[in-house]
């Protein structure tokens, strides 16, 4: 018997980072979390699959009309023929107080309570589900105090959205440990809330799929659903399954052996091509880090817009590449000369800022950092820098690459 574990499926979710350039696939990204789930029930279909768990943030948040709800019924009621069940849990994002519209679901889809643990019990299948859903988006109680004990004779399932020991950056929604889960002995916990796959135990199993579809950068990989076995009553393999159309991806060039702007843009293409196999056919999103010290530093720049309008051309006339961005992370040879000019004001700038990235840097720092350059250095464009840079180490990594550049006696105006 074949159950599949999916999770964060966040239909409709608008995706952040994407900016809309001539020629850009950016309508095959913004669909992408639908099609995802399309190529799931296809799956459930083909494969046979009795059971299909959901384990949260199905939904990115309130429906801001009845299509999406529309959709996933649609989906769902593909699967009446197969026949696939379908039992599922509310987690933070589409909580019962989040949800403001509501669809009856066909009876073949069971929403699980979210006032107390309940239990599924399907005969047929020889299964029982376990779970509870969120009533509030910001659930801070363990969850799992009324679950119920696990029952004889069947295949015992949990579900559950939540934040396993805390795994940080998420946020510690029904916080529960892993000893917590173990301890009620179910064969397998399906849970949601984390993005990337993790089994937590084999025995018993305890696993988050990852999300269905990435949806940014900081989402790479493969993704999609964890396909569960069952073989005589016990649970035999749970296997990632891909259900991803676009691929987000961060394509790293070496930029260290190239001493001309053309030889890095001949390099970045060459790895967005290899980017783009390693993608299977899929629709590569992806941003562009170039890397290393470099003798092509202060042309790429001083040159870094022409630089991703190129590369951007090259994977329109390739096709099938979102380019989300190209980001210059090289470093100018001159670094290593910074020690020899004490009395370049300019040097002991840079040499303060190498410093401070290398420790971190507090509030203070940071407007300190930046009443410094927009005072003395009218070169670096301090706006642009706060929209595109996410911290403080960032920013001041690329204001040392920037002065260095100046160092060098390029004192013209950035392109």
């Amino acid at each position: 018997m074949k159950i599949l574990h999916a999770a964060d499926l966040h239909l409709d979710s608008p995706l952040g980072g994407l900016e809309l350039y001539e020629g850009a696939p950016v309508e095959e990204v913004r669909s992408a979390t639908r099609r995802a789930l399309v190529q799931l029930v296809d799956y459930c279909l083909a494969e046979r699959v009795a059971l299909l768990l959901i384990a949260g943030d199905l939904y990115d948040g309130d429906w801001r009309d009845y299509s999406t709800g529309l959709f996933f019924m649609q989906q769902m009621a593909r699967l009446a023929d197969g026949p696939t069940q379908v039992v599922w849990v509310r987690g933070n994002h589409d909580a019962q107080s989040q949800i403001t519209r509501h669809l009856s679901p066909p009876p073949h889809v069971r929403e699980l309570s979210v006032t107390q643990a309940e239990s599924v019990t399907l005969d047929e299948l020889g299964v029982v589900v376990h779970g509870r859903g969120y009533a509030a988006r910001d659930t801070r109680d363990n969850l799992l105090t009324d679950y119920p004990e696990r029952i004889s004779g069947y295949v015992n399932m949990g579900l559950l959205h939540t934040a396993v020991d805390g795994r940080e950056p998420h946020a510690r929604y029904a916080p529960c440990t892993l000893d917590q889960l173990r301890a009620w002995s179910y064969d397998y916990f399906a849970l949601g809330h984390v993005h990337t796959r993790e089994v937590l135990s084999m025995d018993p199993w305890v696993v988050f799929p990852g999300n269905l579809q990435g949806r940014h950068v900081r989402e790479c990989g493969p993704k999609g659903a964890t396909l569960i076995e069952v073989e005589e009553g016990r649970i035999a393999s749970a296997e990632h399954v891909d259900f991803d159309v676009v691929r987000w991806h961060v394509t790293e060039v070496d930029a260290s052996r190239q001493g001309t702007f053309d030889g890095v843009l001949e390099g970045t293409i060459a790895a967005l091509d290899a980017a783009r196999t390693d993608a299977k056919g899929r629709v590569l999103a992806t941003r562009i880090e170039i890397l290393g010290e470099s003798a092509a530093h202060a042309a790429l720049m001083q040159q870094a817009e022409r630089l991703k309008a190129q590369v951007r051309l090259e994977s329109l006339v390739s096709g099938g590449v979102y380019v989300e961005d190209v980001r210059v992370r090289t470093r100018s040879p001159a670094l290593r000369k910074v020690a020899s000019l004490p009395d370049d004001s300019f040097a002991e700038l840079v040499q303060n800022l190498a410093a401070r990235a290398a420790r971190g840097s507090s509030a203070e720092d940071r407007e300190e950092l930046e009443q410094r350059l927009k005072s003395g250095l009218d070169a670096v464009p301090i706006d642009l820098l706060r929209e595109q840079l996410i911290d403080l180490p960032e920013l001041l990594a690329d204001a040392q690459r920037l002065l260095l550049a100046r160092l060098q006696g390029q004192d013209e105006p950035l392109s």
